[in-house]
């Protein structure tokens, strides 16, 4: 069983240029143990679909989903309780903007000890001390050199990068079934950030942890993700194992994404020209008619003036009228039914 099944999921917000559809008929399953990597471009959609799993959505968000369900409860006929006690034990999530993430007026020792729970092995009069010795091996393991001036610092007293680092100690120091980890890496540099994706794939091999990648860096989850989505402005537009989407695309967006990435083997490589989509993503009061990637897709036809269903051929997932490697395909709609 999926340890997280999402159906046609689409967010409406609600904006001064009337309700607009910030995701459309999403699709998303992650099975126990895996590492789903989410892959799409700056407004994509790709945090909104996080948050709506976590359900710390807006209160101009409309949340519509043929099912969402987490573990084999739905989280759409869940309670707030419930909902709210799967963040944080089950669910966690390593947010995009530490600073903003992080309570200023408590110490960053504090908002971590209280986010994890008691041990039931240790005796009561004993778990204080047993929480501060495992949130400063958390933050050593995130690679913060001085944990202990760490831990009674505020967060406006450290950099982002530190701030960063301890949103991912909170985040795993509970060791969740699923870790949705949104740009976990951001403002790091090189070496902290290969540091802290082997900590990642160390949680995930030796506890079984699922994780929802999210990155721009398709290089990055070619290598960490055990599958891979890609996004395009609120829609999947491939899905499927991270080796065969890699290897084979079947949709011109992700075989655009492949040919950005520079061929470093090539001594001339940082002299040559990189190959991009004409144009920009649209805003979202101005989204095109039919698939979204039309009006900079370089294999449009007439046809595409109408929405692409989503296709599937074994393992994979892609919604194109025109797919590459002429990979013929069905109606999910009508699979199902």
């Amino acid at each position: 069983m999926p340890l997280l099944d999402i159906r046609n999921l689409t967010i409406e917000l609600d904006t001064p240029h009337g309700r607009v559809k910030a995701l459309e008929r999403v699709s998303l399953t992650l099975n126990p143990g895996e590492v789903h990597g989410l892959m799409g471009e700056s407004g994509s959609g790709r945090s909104l679909l996080a948050k709506a799993i976590l359900g710390i959505g807006g209160h101009n968000w409309k949340i519509t989903a043929d099912r969402m369900m987490w573990n084999g409860e739905n989280l759409m006929d869940m309670s707030t309780k419930r909902r709210r006690s799967l963040m944080g034990s089950e669910i966690a999530m390593i947010f995009q903007d530490p600073i903003s993430s992080l309570d200023p007026a408590k110490s960053v020792g504090s908002q971590i000890i209280e986010a994890m729970p008691d041990n039931p092995e240790v005796s009561w009069w004993r778990r204080g001390q047993d929480k501060k010795l495992n949130a400063k091996k958390w933050l050593h393991k995130v690679g913060i050199k001085n944990p202990k001036k760490v831990m009674s610092s505020f967060a406006w007293e450290l950099s982002d990068g530190i701030c960063q680092k301890v949103m991912i100690a909170i985040a795993v120091a509970n060791q969740p079934k699923l870790l949705i980890a949104d740009e976990p890496t951001n403002s790091m540099e090189l070496r902290t950030q290969a540091q802290i994706y082997r900590l990642l794939s160390k949680l995930n091999q030796l506890h079984n942890v699922s994780i929802l990648l999210i990155s721009h860096e398709l290089d990055t989850l070619s290598r960490w993700s055990d599958r891979l989505s890609v996004m395009y402005c609120g829609q999947i537009m491939e899905s499927g194992i991270t080796s065969e989407v890699i290897e084979t695309p079947y949709h011109p967006y992700t075989r655009a994404l492949l040919d950005n990435i520079p061929d470093h083997t090539n001594p001339q490589y940082h002299k040559m020209m990189v190959e991009t989509l004409p144009g920009s993503a649209p805003a979202l009061q101005h989204l095109p008619i039919g698939c979204r990637l039309g009006p900079r897709c370089p294999e449009a036809q007439k046809r595409c003036v109408a929405q692409p269903q989503l296709c599937r051929k074994k393992t994979r997932e892609f919604a194109c009228h025109f797919p590459y490697h002429d990979e013929p395909c069905y109606d999910d709609t009508a699979a199902k039914s």
